[in-house]
């Protein structure tokens, strides 16, 4: 994007016309530019709800250039204007945010209460357990759920003996049902764990592939967990290698090549493809 053009798209940002807004804040996805910050995190106070996601999700992905800002206008932020900021700070997924989340699961708000303790369990802050537990005690019902579910993420005995407390004491059949499915998650996260498996939160290739059409960034991001748990699917390997050739990031490319390489050892098939590519490549 040329500087007439970003200085466009930001200005626009701001328009009377929501239809201009929206407009401005899709042709953003994927910007690092850090001038693009502060416009951005205005926007996740607009009037439309699909410009505010948009603008947090794009200040998400821009990952460690945007969040120390968005932890000071986070913590300096009140109410609901908080909403998208925290949902913009738990996608950037550094273990910076820790400290303001901690703080914000005794918000005013409890969107921003929810939001702060689900990423708790997601950054697996194990050290921050009686935080999360308080949460269970909740007025709110959705401030309860992402409390079991936190405490899912983080797997261990004690967060899944408070999940048993927790379902023990509910009446609420969905909330039971959900009690349940937490439980399964972290066990099954246990014996990964015990195992020496790489543990990572994966969604299904078909909806990373459409993410492609609208925040390449962010697919690129969830192809890559496909990549760090060593997942003996193929497909997400075959898409960043094309992805990152796009972008002629060598370095990047040879190194899914080479991890797939190593993943498939054993399956001649799927190997082929990987040997042949890193052949022309060096």
């Amino acid at each position: 994007m040329s500087n007439l053009n970003f200085n466009d798209t930001i200005n626009d940002l701001s328009n009377e016309d929501v239809s201009i807004r929206k407009e401005a804040v899709e042709s953003l996805v994927g910007i690092t530019d850090e001038e693009a910050i502060e416009p951005l995190i205005k926007a996740t106070t607009d009037d439309n709800a699909q410009v505010r996601f948009k603008a947090a999700e794009i200040l998400g992905s821009m990952g460690e250039v945007a969040v120390d800002k968005l932890i000071d206008e986070f913590e300096n932020a009140e109410g609901k204007d908080k909403r998208f900021l925290a949902f913009a700070l738990k996608e950037t997924e550094n273990k910076k945010v820790i400290d303001s989340f901690v703080k914000s699961t005794e918000d005013e708000d409890f969107g921003v209460r929810k939001v702060a303790v689900r990423a708790l369990g997601e950054l697996q802050a194990e050290d921050e357990l009686d935080f999360i537990a308080k949460c269970l005690d909740d007025e709110d019902w959705g401030v309860r759920l992402a409390a079991i579910q936190a405490l899912g993420d983080l797997a261990t005995e004690e967060s899944i003996n408070l999940i048993k407390d927790a379902r023990k004491a509910e009446k609420d059949k969905d909330f039971k049902k959900s009690c349940n499915k937490a439980i399964k998650k972290a066990q099954k996260r246990q014996k990964a764990k015990a195992a020496g498996e790489s543990v990572a939160k994966v969604i299904p290739i078909s909806t990373i592939k459409e993410m492609e059409k609208t925040n390449l960034q962010k697919a690129i991001k969830e192809y890559e967990r496909y990549v760090e748990s060593k997942q003996d699917k193929d497909a997400p390997y075959k898409r960043l290698c094309i992805l990152y050739r796009k972008a002629n990031d060598y370095d990047n490319e040879v190194r899914v090549i080479e991890t797939a390489i190593e993943v498939f050892s054993d399956n001649d098939k799927k190997l082929e493809y990987f040997t042949k590519r890193l052949a022309k490549l060096k």
